[in-house]
């Protein structure tokens, strides 16, 4: 299949597959704390299923609607009250946008003694939508802005910088963005598309400064799902992806399954199995600093010591 389309791997898949299946003993989340953003709904209510079927001892959904979170946080402690171990679902009321409430969000957790492996990173600002850019109120774009990037880049923070993470304790980030930053032109979706592309374009530069072994970084399109949030500008009837499938993928994001995709964006469409099995796909990979990373492309073997070298030249 060609890398450079959206059919990366021979098998395009719209719904969960048992290579990323969370059941599946590699892909093991035991003992970990989980906190999923935007997780009283939607793919973050999903994920947070994957993520409880993956063993993982503690679930903390974060959302704006606390009457949102505390139906999700039932329906999750009933879905999984037989399980050994059951995990504890805690469910925190927290507006990403906002600095101080992030603050809060961290300050609760040291408080109760919880230490948070993995991090998803799945709330976002879709607004303001429309097809001219320029006719649109800069205030409505920074708020986008403010919780893609500046939101998402304070939690990562925070998350690095947990009082109670052991020395040398690797931790995982699992970055839900989407494919709108590989479509050039993206029709209506301007803002949101930069900004979800800004903050892709972060973590894949953090990953250069922070090895696998520290944090391990990765970004992916979770698919075309039918949510609260599509519901609003978009038809039911489309073909719309299985929400298992970025559900399940976020947790093999979160395994060592995924180290060898350190700080890349890849979409929870293509097979990870043929994907590991692609020989060119791994050659790019190692060869191809830009490769499945936001940067301005198209200019071959430009690194800073190059552009120092031709400056002294």
């Amino acid at each position: 299949m060609s890398l450079d389309s959206f059919n990366v791997t021979r098998t395009f898949h719209r719904d969960t597959y048992p290579a990323i299946s969370p059941t599946k003993a590699s892909l093991s989340q035991a003992g970990k704390a989980v906190l999923i953003t935007g997780g009283g709904g939607g793919i973050g209510f999903e994920i947070a299923r994957s993520f409880a079927k993956a063993g993982a001892s503690k679930i903390i959904i974060v959302g704006r609607r606390t009457a949102v979170l505390d139906a999700a946080a039932v329906k999750l402690r009933e879905e999984f009250k037989n399980s050994t171990p059951t995990p504890e679902f805690i469910a925190h009321q927290g507006d990403i946008g906002d600095d101080a409430s992030i603050s809060s969000i961290w300050k609760f957790l040291n408080s109760q003694n919880i230490f948070v492996r993995v991090l998803v990173l799945n709330a976002a600002h879709f607004y303001p939508l429309g097809p001219d850019t320029l006719k649109m109120d800069k205030r409505e774009i920074m708020e986008g802005f403010n919780t893609n990037v500046g939101g998402n880049f304070l939690m990562t923070v925070n998350f690095v910088n947990q009082p109670l993470r052991p020395k040398g304790q690797q931790l995982n980030l699992v970055n839900v963005s989407t494919s709108t930053i590989h479509i050039i032109p993206g029709p209506n979706s301007t803002p949101y598309a930069a900004s979800k592309a800004a903050f892709t374009a972060l973590t894949g530069r953090i990953a250069d400064e922070h090895p696998v072994e520290e944090i391990q970084i990765i970004s992916f399109h979770p698919g075309i799902i039918y949510s609260e949030g599509t519901a609003k500008f978009a038809d039911k009837n489309l073909k719309w992806d299985e929400m298992a499938l970025p559900a399940d993928y976020a947790v093999w994001a979160a395994s060592p399954e995924a180290s060898w995709l350190h700080g890349r964006f890849v979409w929870a469409h293509w097979d990870v199995d043929e994907l590991k099995a692609d020989k060119e796909f791994s050659k790019r990979l190692e060869q191809e600093k830009g490769f499945l990373r936001v940067a301005v492309q198209g200019l071959k073997d430009i690194s800073v010591d190059a552009f120092l070298n031709k400056q002294g030249s």
